[in-house]
């Protein structure tokens, strides 16, 4: 199970806090989960400044979060799903966005929650998803991570 091993994080305080979702549309029943995830987890943390940006595609991600961390966010969470198929598309995917949000962090130095699910079938994509059957909350925990990551840099001197 991916879960394993993945530490507890409390609940920060994220009040103040800009934050962009940017989700891709492919795999609406399972994307639609992540979002909603993403906001339970940034209400427990009080943010209230909240914006949704949806895309196409997973690939289009990366475009969106960088925009929004050049736009003022304090933290990005990315959301999205790739699902294996019988192609090497699969990991053509994976790499380009992983590698693409992980520039984005790096460039901007705003935390970017990596919310994309890599699987090899729908049903273990709803598993992650949060929904009522699922087993984990994938965009809960990609939102709790930004903001903590958001709380983290501010102190180390980073003023958001």
């Amino acid at each position: 199970m991916s879960g394993l091993g993945s530490p507890d994080l409390e609940v920060v305080d994220g009040r103040g806090l800009r934050v962009v979702v940017v989700a891709a549309s492919w795999h609406p029943a399972v994307v639609d989960g992540l979002v909603a995830g993403a906001h339970r987890a940034l209400d427990e943390a009080g943010v209230t400044d909240v914006t949704d940006v949806r895309v196409p595609g997973t690939v289009e991600l990366t475009v969106a979060a960088s925009a929004a961390a050049r736009a003022g966010a304090d933290a990005v969470v990315a959301l999205g799903v790739v699902v294996r198929g019988g192609t090497p598309h699969f990991e053509y995917v994976c790499q380009s966005v992983t590698h693409g949000l992980t520039e984005v962090a790096l460039r901007t130095g705003v935390p970017v929650g990596f919310g994309i699910l890599t699987c090899d079938g729908e049903a273990q994509a709803l598993d992650r998803a949060g929904l009522p059957d699922s087993r984990e909350d994938k965009g809960a925990e990609a939102a709790t991570a930004a903001v903590a990551t958001a709380i983290a840099l501010r102190a180390l001197g980073r003023v958001s």
